[in-house]
Order: structure tokens, then sequence, then C-alpha cells
């Protein structure tokens, strides 16, 4: 069921709008969020609907209003079962509101037909203002994070060819997943990104138990020593990325199949030499560098130290997850 509904939300710079019925619902789309009002009259019948029978993907509604009959949905754009598509100059979430009435009191027949209705969110990917393209820092299943002096930090899971965000979230035990941390600078000089730390924990709190150090003593990625997986930095094809592959991995059972990372990022001028690094421990159990500077990596084994250039670092701390990781069959 889809009626052409035009709701243009108020992220005006980023194009952003949903499509859905309008007879049944409205939507709002925003900077990270989609809110959604439905009508308690769904079918335009007089007959309201109960709030406990219509969900947002896996998403009850989160308030109401009974004076108009509504029931809100605010929810961010990568979760309630959302679903991202990449198409020429857009990102589109789709969403699908779920009827599915219950019981009739203490009988078990169901009366009321259900439904499913899409509700689609739109990003444009690139704004034109004059002759000058804005850059869009808003991305799905990633964290970032802008640092007092205006650059953007972000870390991102990506497609295996590392041409597009990855969507959705889910990993077997022993899949790789690729990660891309980048730093924008719009117009600073030109930076060097490293991630000095990453650690992972099963709930989205970093200083909760069990949590996993993954990477460590700034910029010594040990899954691979610690565990004999295939994790690594890839070697730096640009300045302002970093790009590792880490073997997907969840905590003991009774922990949840979901985790979260949480990395801390550096940036440097590219031009300045430092003593900052992305080192990986290979399978002739040698410490290797991303930018081929393998004797930066020596003091992985023991406890390296950090000076930072005089002219930075800029750091900032990002987030990825939830990232579901289920039992390969």
């Amino acid at each position: 069921m889809e009626v052409p509904m035009d709701a243009r939300g108020t992220h005006e710079s980023r194009g952003a709008g949903c499509t859905g019925p309008s007879q049944l619902c409205g939507c709002e789309v925003r900077r990270e969020n989609i809110l959604v009002e439905v009508n308690q009259d769904f079918f335009g019948t007089g007959q309201l609907i109960e709030p406990g029978d219509i969900r947002l993907g896996d998403c009850f509604m989160t308030s109401d209003d009974i004076s108009s009959r509504v029931l809100v949905f605010d929810s961010e754009l990568h979760r309630c079962g959302s679903r991202l598509q990449m198409i020429e100059d857009e990102l589109v979430y789709t969403f699908t509101l779920v009827y599915a009435p219950q019981a009739l009191g203490a009988s078990p027949i169901v009366r009321p037909n259900s439904a499913t209705v899409d509700i689609k969110c739109r990003y444009s990917r690139v704004h034109n203002v004059s002759s000058d393209a804005l850059r869009p820092t808003w991305v799905p299943y990633a964290a970032t994070k802008v640092a007092e002096e205006g650059l953007t930090f972000s870390l991102r899971l990506m497609t295996d060819d590392w041409k597009f965000v990855r969507a959705p979230n889910t990993y077997y035990l022993g899949d790789t997943m690729h990660i891309e941390a980048s730093v924008i600078q719009y117009n600073h000089v030109p930076l060097r990104v490293f991630v000095h730390s990453c650690v992972a924990t099963a709930v989205p709190d970093m200083n909760a138990l069990p949590k996993y150090s993954f990477i460590e003593n700034h910029g010594c990625l040990v899954d691979a020593k610690l565990t004999g997986s295939r994790s690594r930095f890839l070697p730096r094809a640009q300045d302002d990325k970093l790009r590792f592959e880490l073997e997907a991995f969840r905590f003991a059972p009774g922990d949840g199949d979901n985790i979260y990372i949480a990395c801390q990022l550096v940036a440097t001028t590219a031009s300045t030499m430092s003593n900052h690094k992305a080192c990986s421990f290979s399978n002739d159990r040698q410490w290797t560098s991303s930018d081929g500077m393998d004797e930066m990596c020596v003091c992985c084994d023991s406890t390296c130290g950090t000076e930072g250039a005089a002219d930075g670092p800029w750091e900032s701390e990002a987030l990825l997850g939830p990232i579901k990781v289920i039992d390969a069959y």
C-alpha cells in the first residue's frame, strides 16, 4: 500500500524529505531521525486502532496525542528496521509501518485487516549552492563528530569493495568487517588520520564489562596477535582516510549478539613527521606499518609513547554500533 505524499523535511541543505500514504500518516525527516505521526482512524472507517497493534519496524510508538488521536514514532534513521538504498544523488531510507491487530478481548479471533505501509526518507548526497558543492557529513551506521577546530571525524562500516557505507550492520562470525576512519578538513591544511585505540563492548557503554581492546598502544592493532585472526590495517591510499579489516567476533553466550565499538581518532598535519602509527601483526609474527614505516611499530610489543606535532594533533572519539554478529551455519 503506497500513496504519494509530499512531506518535506526540515533539513533543507540536504534536501531531506519523505513519502508515504498521506491519508494514514505524516512524516518529517530531520538531520538524524524521522518523526512519523499515524492517525488512529487508520482505515478511515471511524474505528480507532489500538496503539499496541502498530509498530514502525520493530519499534512501538514513543508518544501519542489523545486530543487529535495521533500516534507518534520518533526514530533514529538507522533503527526500527530501516533499510538503506543508494541511488545516484540520493540516500533513501525505507521504514515499514506494520499494523498487526491482536485478538479481540479474551477471544481468539481478529477482525480488522492487517496492513504494511512503506515510508521513504530521502537525503540528497550532493547539494550545490552557486558553484560550491557541500560535502555531507551525515553517514548511516557510523559516528561523525566535529572537533572544536571544525574538523569532522568519522568511523564507518564499508562494503567489501570500500565504495559504499554498508547496511545492514549484520555479520556472521568470522566475516571480515571493513572499517574506515576519516577526517574531513574543509579549509584546514591537509591532514593525516590515525586510530589510536579501539575497544568493543556488548552494550553502548565503553566502561562496561566485558570489553575487548583490539587497537591499543597508540595505533597497534593487536587482534591478530591475541587471537590469530586476519585483522589488519590496509596500506594507506589517502592521508585523510585509514582503513582496517576486523574479523567479526562477539562476546560469550549470555552477553547477546551485539557489539559496540569506540575508537579514539587522531589527525596530524600530513606534511609533518610524527610518531603516530598504524601497525598490524603479520602472519610471520612481525609488526608492519600501513604507511610503510615499520620502524614505528617496534614498540608495539612493549609500551609506545606519543609526541604530538607542534601544530596538532586533533583528537575525537568515534562510535559504531550496534553491530550484530550471528553464528555461521
